[in-house]
């Protein structure tokens, strides 16, 4: 007989961990299935770690404008080791934490793998588990191109796995995580190419942030190649060189890495014993987090839609709070979820892009920008420019798009945000008091 549970959530990552934990809190009986370190992506091998790397890579940015404020700076060097040590035990004490957590709260952890025996009956580690509501929460990995000497090349797991800083890097891809790695390796004094299949960066994303950032990056010394399409990867003893389609070679590197994408955790879950039904592999849930199967859910990066952790965290706490806190119509509204790049600099958007508001609403789009060089830069001689846009609809100008790239802006976005989702206006924020000086007072000063 399979051992009963009230719910069983497959994945120890942020939103299984989340919709785990609320769901204790009203009483169920819980066990979560996670082969690997709790925290999943985020905490290991994802924002946690990245960020901690974009925090060492601003202090290099930092120790070169000290100058310019008087300081007489003696820089020897970067310990990249000493930083690893640093990192990795950080996340290790996150992963005791989470761990004690679940103790505390009476969740059952099984350190195994998980596959599906029925709809609602999983195995693992050669028992059997059961349960009237089970959620799917394994995440995502990053994909490798299939090309010939793709393995000869890292992803963003290996980039923390790293236990030297390589000196020359080709970062392939142009979302989100590319640009990220790009700009830590680069502050921290890699010779940094980026290389893209179309023109610039961050094309998903508002024209303007993704222009801006190309300038930047440039300014620091990343290359950016572009219409490149990879076509193989060859090694010479350590080091690498990438041939693309056009017939071009560029190289030679000491690390290649690949980010051009995440794919679903869902191969190996036995879901045709559930009849889960998956498009890309990726599995597909209605508004409420449900599958086409009558009990079992999917949160997360593992379902295709908004892979945030933030998102995945909100999905499975309204997940538990439906399923066992009596709230039947609690769910995750995934319209203006903000996001920020931790680029350097940083970058924060929330809402509509100009282009896909005008897609909606036409010639009832006004957009609002501004363009300066924040006061930090006012005595260093690298001039980093801002870049901030408002993007509004309608007679009233209901504010659907905030887009802002510059120092500080991943810290003022989540307030603005609020705004946003509260309906604001434009003439809102004109009613608003800027704080003076900062860079987030021209989001309320625009004209």
């Amino acid at each position: 007989m399979p051992t009963q549970y009230d719910y069983i959530v497959i994945g120890g990552g942020s939103g299984g961990l989340a919709t785990a934990q609320r769901a204790v809190e009203y009483g169920a009986r819980v066990a979560i299935i996670e082969p690997g370190r709790l925290g999943g992506t985020c905490v290991n091998v994802g924002c946690v770690p990245k960020k901690l790397m974009w925090n060492a890579a601003s202090l290099g940015h930092g120790l070169a404008d000290a100058a310019g404020y008087g300081f007489d700076v003696e820089l020897r060097g970067h310990d990249w080791a000493a930083l690893k040590a640093g990192r990795d035990a950080y996340v290790a004490r996150l992963n005791g934490i989470y761990a004690a957590n679940l103790e505390k709260k009476g969740i059952d952890w099984v350190r195994a793998a998980a596959r599906f025996t029925g709809p609602r009956t999983v195995s693992v580690g050669g028992g059997e588990l059961a349960a009237p509501q089970v959620t799917i929460a394994t995440g995502g990995r990053p994909t490798v191109p299939a090309i010939p000497g793709s393995e000869l090349g890292i992803t963003s797991d290996g980039f923390f796995a790293l236990e030297t800083r390589p000196r020359r890097v080709a970062i392939v891809g142009s979302g989100y995580i590319a640009v990220e790695l790009a700009g830590a390796f680069a502050g921290l004094g890699s010779q940094v190419s980026v290389v893209v299949r179309h023109e610039g960066v961050l094309r998903h994303f508002d024209s303007m942030v993704g222009a801006a950032l190309a300038r930047e990056m440039a300014a620091d010394g990343i290359e950016l190649v572009t219409h490149a399409v990879p076509k193989a990867l060859t090694a010479d003893g350590a080091t690498r060189t990438l041939h693309l389609e056009d017939g071009r070679a560029i190289g030679p590197y000491d690390c290649v890495l690949w980010a051009i994408g995440r794919e679903p955790l869902s191969a190996d879950l036995g879901l045709d014993a559930a009849g889960v039904t998956t498009v890309g592999g990726f599995i597909v849930t209605d508004h409420l987090q449900d599958t086409n199967v009558a009990g079992v859910h999917a949160i997360g990066d593992v379902t295709g839609r908004a892979p945030l952790t933030p998102v995945a965290i909100a999905a499975g706490r309204r997940l538990s709070d439906r399923l066992f806190g009596g709230k039947p119509d609690r769910h995750l509204d995934y319209n203006l979820i903000p996001t920020v790049i931790f680029s350097h600099p940083p970058i924060g958007t929330v809402g509509l892009s100009e282009a896909e508001a005008r897609a909606l609403h036409h010639d009832a789009v006004r957009t609002y920008t501004a363009s300066f060089v924040p006061m930090y830069h006012a005595l260093t001689p690298h001039k980093r420019r801002a870049e901030m846009k408002l993007v509004c609809v309608g007679p009233e100008e209901r504010v659907v798009g905030l887009h802002v790239i510059g120092a500080g802006a991943d810290e003022m976005l989540q307030g603005f945000a609020v705004a946003l989702k509260m309906g604001a206006r434009k003439r809102d924020l004109d009613d608003t008091i800027a704080i003076h000086p900062t860079a987030a007072e021209e989001l309320v000063t625009m004209r």
